[in-house]
């Protein structure tokens, strides 16, 4: 069997198809032996990669982003997420909810994956015509403190991932007035890397391992969160988090889009690259030939 080895930036709800996967035998029955591990800080994924002591490092698209015409050499292969599975979560209903909205408001940001958070919301609004700076972002302490003050009364709404924002709800601490994957559009929030020195090697165990993943997106779409071998998955993968909530946060996520295909979209990495680009994160907005290649997927005929 081939070994990869990932090194991911955490452990959350949205790469639940490369948990299926693992579960379900759909890597082993590709020849596949996958091992994937969590690193903190997450920043430890890119050292991971240059050592060599991981094939393959799970991130944000925004990552090789950033880092296009510098030094460090990333290349995406596949995508894990196909659209930001984060949600607005604001203290009242908010009636036809827009960007203008945020204006004038203090709205926490926690990051502690990245700044996708900040970034694409930010971009969000340029698209709409406002200005990120009308806002008041608080994006400099930890996901837990934020959350604190959040639930303690500070801000006006806070972004968050799905699962978090629904457990939000849950205890009373507000609504989903805004999911990122609705009103964002396509938008390759995770993808994976390699080495481009190390790609051809690669090529064939990377086919069978995208080729796995693309199978367990399409079967999750299909299910229902009770369903039994999903139900037993969640439990043991999230064993803290409440059934009820872990259930309608992936039913969320089974809905809208964010597990379509492992194939990027073209326009939508041009349009994160910008948003990096206009955030001041990159040297310049790279193109999608700078940052992907189809050479596995086509070979893998995904």
């Amino acid at each position: 069997m081939d070994v990869l080895r990932i090194a991911a930036t955490a452990r959350v709800l949205n790469y639940l198809p490369e948990y299926y996967a693992d579960t379900t035998g759909l890597f082993a029955a590709r020849g596949l032996q996958v091992h994937a591990e969590p690193r903190e800080p997450w920043t430890r994924v890119l050292d991971d990669l240059e050592s060599g002591a991981a094939d393959i490092a799970l991130c944000g698209l925004w990552v090789p982003a950033m880092f296009a015409g510098l030094k460090r050499e990333i290349t995406v292969v596949g995508q894990l997420n196909a659209r930001c599975p984060m949600a607005i979560v604001t203290r009242e209903p908010v009636e036809s909810f827009s960007w203008s909205w945020l204006a004038g408001r203090t709205v926490l940001v926690p990051g502690f994956t990245g700044t996708v958070p900040y970034v694409f919301t930010a971009g969000l609004i340029r698209a709409a015509g406002g200005n990120p700076a009308d806002t008041r972002f608080v994006r400099d302490l930890s996901r837990e403190l934020l959350l604190e003050l959040y639930t303690g009364g500070i801000g006006d709404a806070i972004i968050v991932d799905l699962l978090t924002a629904t457990k939000l709800v849950h205890d009373g601490h507000g609504v989903i007035t805004c999911p990122l994957a609705e009103a964002g559009g396509t938008m390759s929030n995770s993808v994976y890397c390699v080495r481009p020195d190390r790609l051809e090697a690669l090529r064939e165990p990377l086919g069978a391992f995208l080729s796995a993943i693309g199978a367990a997106m399409g079967a999750l779409v299909e299910a229902n969160p009770a369903d039994a071998d999903v139900a037993a998955l969640l439990g043991t993968t999230f064993p803290d988090a409440d059934p009820d909530v872990l259930r309608e946060a992936t039913a969320a996520m089974m809905a809208n889009g964010t597990w379509e295909g492992v194939r990027i979209d073209r326009a939508g990495c041009d349009r994160m690259s910008m948003m990096m680009f206009d955030a001041g994160l990159a040297l310049r907005p790279a193109s999608y030939d700078e940052l992907v290649t189809d050479v596995v997927l086509d070979s893998a005929g995904r």
